[in-house]
């Protein structure tokens, strides 16, 4: 029988005006973009945090610390390339991933089948073992006050 691990993922990022905003590996035209270290890319945290935890590998502020100015910036695709390498060094590989994104603008539903594509990339997995859903909190909390965007994300990896 394969040992296959579950881990979830969990992250938020205020937002804030003139900023870029990236989500699931993609830019989106919109007034406000997530405050952080790296990219903010909220669901790419998410995930990373999602697979290490799987592997029982700590979290994404373990491997890839704010206060290393290495990570200031940077694309969160390129993280998540390292997360799975590391796992590949570990002996699993991913089986799949669902992610849900947390906020109430903009609307991403238009850009989901590019964030799967450049999710799926990055880890090298076909798109179909690649979920990415949105909600919003019918204008509840932080969220809905369009204050921060939140994502979870559940990973699925098999030892190989």
């Amino acid at each position: 029988m394969a040992k296959i691990r579950i881990g979830h993922g969990y992250d938020v990022h205020a937002l804030a005006e003139g900023l870029t905003l990236r989500l699931g590996g993609v830019d989106i035209a919109h007034a406000k973009g997530c405050v952080a270290h790296s990219d903010g890319d909220v669901l790419v945290h998410a995930l990373c945090d999602a697979l290490l935890g799987a592997a029982a590998l700590g979290d994404i502020g373990k491997h890839f610390p704010d206060t290393d100015p290495a990570y200031k910036g940077i694309d969160s695709l390129v993280l998540l390339r390292e997360v799975t390498a590391l796992l590949d060094r570990h002996g699993y590989a991913i089986g799949n991933v669902d992610t849900t994104l947390v906020l109430q603008r903009p609307k991403v539903k238009p850009l989901i089948g590019t964030m799967r594509e450049a999710l799926a990339g990055a880890m090298g997995i076909g798109v179909d073992d690649v979920s990415v859903k949105a909600t919003t909190t019918e204008r509840l909390g932080f969220a809905g006050r369009e204050e921060g965007v939140a994502a979870h994300a559940v990973a699925l990896i098999e030892a190989q």
